[in-house]
């Protein structure tokens, strides 16, 4: 009896902490995406080695496994988070309700890279269903249907940097499913952690400098403040590793077709943080587009179970 309801609550649970991770990471906004990439991942890696480094000791990887781990890694741990960083930075073009919603076509890159390396079967409806979602993103971006060439520039690169990550993230998952049933999922992450810090620390010395009185211009690497590591810790320790953790523990109690409904209860979340600490509203046709965008993807995850059922 247990397991019929406790699955579906750390699935709610996970969506929802997720959620949160735009809000927090509005308060490091001073500091270079890269900055706040090596040093989420840093504190990650140092809290959770304790608790995997028996499985991490125990474990040979073949060389197979290592590549897949080291594009994972690149993939998700630095492009993803730091493509989704830097969009959320651009609040003045583009809204953390919109970074979120266009987050939502992460199944359709899925899928797309699933076909490409994997050989998986392709449902002619997919293509449908994906360019519905596409069109949805559109207007979610542009409410109006039209680009405004005022703030219409720096919205394009905003919404790019968004799909950016959703298409890391989201190919990212074609790869992890490659190391299903041969690599433990504590391995895997530790792994992931540590391979995000160890390429995005000389990336750092690049592009982590900030503009510091008493230095010049670039020469100083950015130091968060005492508030800004503690937001640093809190991401590591609820809507990042924690997060993922709890979702992996839902999904194994849950059906896939119910752990898809209940994930898009993190994109309405999120747009309603926005809404009440930002006061920001989506305009009556975002409303109509977020709904589509959110029904087909919807669509596609059915298509892909049915797919992967056969």
């Amino acid at each position: 009896m247990q397991n019929s309801y406790t699955g579906p609550v750390f699935i709610i649970l996970a969506a929802t902490l997720w959620a949160f991770d735009g809000l927090i990471r509005q308060h490091l906004y001073s500091l270079p995406p890269i900055t706040i990439i090596f040093l989420e991942h840093l504190i990650g890696l140092i809290i959770l080695s304790p608790f995997v480094y028996k499985y991490v000791l125990e474990t040979k990887l073949t060389k197979r496994e290592w590549w897949l781990i080291v594009l994972i890694a690149i993939l998700s741990g630095l492009f993803g988070t730091l493509w989704f960083t830097t969009a959320l930075s651009k609040v003045h073009f583009i809204s953390l309700s919109v970074v979120f919603l266009l987050q939502k076509l992460q199944p359709i890159f899925a899928i797309t890279t699933a076909r490409i390396f994997l050989k998986e079967k392709l449902d002619s409806r997919y293509i449908k269903w994906a360019l519905l979602a596409v069109l949805s993103a559109y207007f979610v971006t542009f409410p109006n249907g039209m680009v405004n060439f005022k703030t219409g520039e720096g919205t394009i690169i905003a919404a790019l940097y968004a799909l950016g990550a959703a298409f890391a993230w989201g190919s990212s998952t074609t790869f992890s499913k490659m190391l299903l049933g041969k690599v433990r999922a504590e391995v895997s992450t530790f792994y992931r952690f540590l391979i995000t810090v160890i390429i995005s620390l000389p990336i750092l010395f690049l592009f982590g400098r900030a503009h510091i009185s008493g230095f010049e211009k670039g020469t100083a690497l950015a130091i968060p403040t005492m508030s800004q590591f503690g937001f640093l810790a809190l991401i590591a320790v609820s809507t990042g590793m924690v997060a993922l953790l709890i979702y992996y523990k839902g999904l194994a109690k849950t059906p896939v077709h119910v752990s898809t409904i209940l994930e898009l209860i993190f994109p309405f979340v999120a747009i309603l943080l926005d809404y009440i600490v930002n006061d920001t509203v989506l305009a009556p046709l975002q409303w109509i587009a977020a709904l589509v965008l959110v029904f087909s993807i919807y669509q596609i995850a059915k298509l892909r179970e049915k797919t992967l059922e056969i």
